[in-house]
């Protein structure tokens, strides 16, 4: 098994998963800073944000929970809710919280997608693991914070991580490399939801039948 989880990952996609990570992480330390939070609970956010999606992946899909066997993760964790808790304020607008929150979604999609093949997942139940990685530690933070989710957002956000997860399945169908197909998929994920930032993207909304 960790054979096949190795020749489906490749060399650079761990480098994406921490990535997203560290990234998810600052989103979630941000989130606890503007509100003026200890120093215990910016590492609470951040560790909930940035391995929620991932742990929930690797219980679905019966792998080891990968924060838990390797001390890397944490000390990442650590180190960025750190770094956001004795930087200026002034440093982490909105718009760099939107933007660093892009850069994880689409990186942890296409390795949430990934690890999901590389345990023997199918194609399709593959694609919606990368979702779920990428989106449900986003999901925490916003509860936990008592803002609307991120789900309710009026410009694309969900849809850029299901393309990245369905291009990396794809491109891995099509066979090539992990090394490729990551860097594509990613690539596209962040595309869409970059242009979903600056022109407001969004797919129709339900009208009842109207």
């Amino acid at each position: 098994m960790q054979a096949q989880v190795a020749a489906q990952i490749g060399p650079i996609l761990p480098v994406l998963d921490l990535f997203g990570i560290a990234v998810f992480a600052a989103t979630g330390a941000l989130s606890a800073t503007r509100r003026a939070q200890t120093f215990v609970t910016v590492v609470f956010f951040a560790l909930i944000t940035g391995v929620g999606g991932g742990t929930v992946r690797d219980l679905l899909i019966g792998a080891p929970v990968f924060w838990v066997h390797d001390a890397t993760f944490a000390v990442l964790i650590l180190a960025v809710a750190a770094a956001i808790w004795f930087t200026p304020q002034r440093w982490w607008s909105a718009r760099t919280f939107d933007w660093l929150d892009a850069l994880g979604l689409a990186a942890y999609a296409a390795f949430g997608a990934a690890k999901s093949l590389g345990y023997g997942i199918p194609p399709v139940p593959a694609a919606l693991m990368g979702v779920m990685t990428a989106c449900l530690g986003g999901i925490i933070r916003d509860v936990l914070v008592g803002e609307p989710s991120i789900l309710m957002r009026p410009e694309l956000y969900v849809t850029a991580a299901a393309l990245a997860s369905s291009v990396y399945v794809a491109l891995s169908l099509a066979g090539l490399t992990p090394l490729a197909a990551g860097l594509i998929a990613a690539a596209a994920g962040f595309a869409l939801r970059a242009a979903a930032i600056v022109w407001k993207l969004h797919l129709p909304a339900y009208r009842g039948g109207r």
